[in-house]
């Protein structure tokens, strides 16, 4: 089918940013962005994996089906800030038949997110979103995440991430983000990080991470990890400190648990003065033949366009979304 003309997909894939997951059969959360409960701005994941019961997914999958469909008589009366929503799903064969069950609602789904995608199950997901698209009037996005045993296990690692990335690439116009596991990492190895430690202080896990950006952020934007405290003495700070070094990393954006975690990755997306600054006279510096070199506005640092040209366009992007902090 022919399809409007497409959004800017970089923008599109920095808008994710803070990714609110919620379970499927949550009754309220429909009311909840229609209402505009949450700080702004977000995206939100209707969860049908680790969150629901095995007994509870037909009436999750209904309940997900009938959050999509209020959202969206609810925008036809009224304007309220509309989230890019993901369902994300327990198997392949999920995602078409709840698209199939939107209808017209299918208008607020930006996409689908495929957990434990490993070497086993990425053709078939790959497939039901190609079924999908071939009947879709717009583009429908899918976001992967990386946390399989396959990708712990060293002997398989990387075998395991150049077969996952060739799969992903072959769909890189849908592919929105690449996201990770980060708790799944640390379940394999039976840790968990206290509320005063982040996740790169695990070495094993932090390694694993570490390969995951190596092999996709080149080429993708690569979301970091969940934060899992949101109401215990020094939170707050400790997900800073994450967010930190998520992003020297290679990570933009994060999945959240709660609506108070938000806030915190929005303002951190924020670009500063000094990096806004600088991303515009690199990307200025491409109209001089003679001089790709100079001192930066702060007068603190060195800006070379060859070399920050990637990073200014980051920068750029962040700033149109998140704003500048003053």
């Amino acid at each position: 089918m022919e399809r409007p003309e497409k959004a800017d997909e970089i923008t599109k894939a920095y808008k994710v940013g803070a990714l609110l997951y919620s379970p499927a059969n949550n009754g309220i959360i429909a009311d909840s962005v229609i209402n505009e409960k949450f700080d702004i701005p977000y995206s939100l994941a209707l969860c049908l994996e680790d969150s629901i019961s095995d007994s509870a997914v037909e009436q999750a999958e209904a309940n997900a089906v009938e959050t999509l469909k209020k959202i969206f008589e609810a925008s036809k009366a009224k304007p309220f800030f509309k989230p890019y929503i993901f369902i994300r799903v327990r198997a392949a064969n999920q995602a078409k038949k709840i698209f199939e069950k939107l209808g017209e609602s299918s208008e607020m789904l930006t996409g689908f997110v495929f957990p434990k995608f490993s070497e086993n199950v990425c053709e078939k997901y790959i497939h039901e979103m190609t079924e999908i698209n071939n009947i879709s009037y717009k583009t429908v996005y899918m976001m992967p995440i990386i946390e399989s045993r396959d990708i712990v296990d060293l002997g398989t690692r990387f075998k395991a991430l150049e077969n996952i990335k060739k799969s992903i690439d072959s769909v890189k116009d849908i592919v929105l983000n690449v996201r990770v596991g980060g708790n799944d990492f640390c379940r394999d190895f039976g840790i968990r990080r206290h509320v005063d430690e982040t996740i790169y202080d695990i070495r094993c896990v932090s390694n694993i991470l570490s390969d995951v950006a190596t092999c996709f952020a080149m080429d993708y934007v690569v979301s970091g990890p969940v934060w899992e405290y949101f109401d215990s003495f020094g939170w707050d700070s400790g997900m800073r400190r994450e967010l930190k070094l998520d992003s020297i990393n290679g990570f933009t954006g994060k999945t959240v648990i709660h609506p108070k975690q938000i806030s915190i990755v929005n303002e951190f997306l924020k670009v500063s003065a000094e990096d806004y600054n600088d991303a515009k006279d690199i990307l200025n510096m491409s109209e001089n033949k003679e001089k790709l070199v100079a001192k930066s506005a702060f007068g603190s640092r060195m800006n070379e366009y060859k070399t920050h040209v990637l990073w200014a366009k980051k920068i750029l992007t962040l700033s149109q979304i998140y704003g500048v902090k003053i």
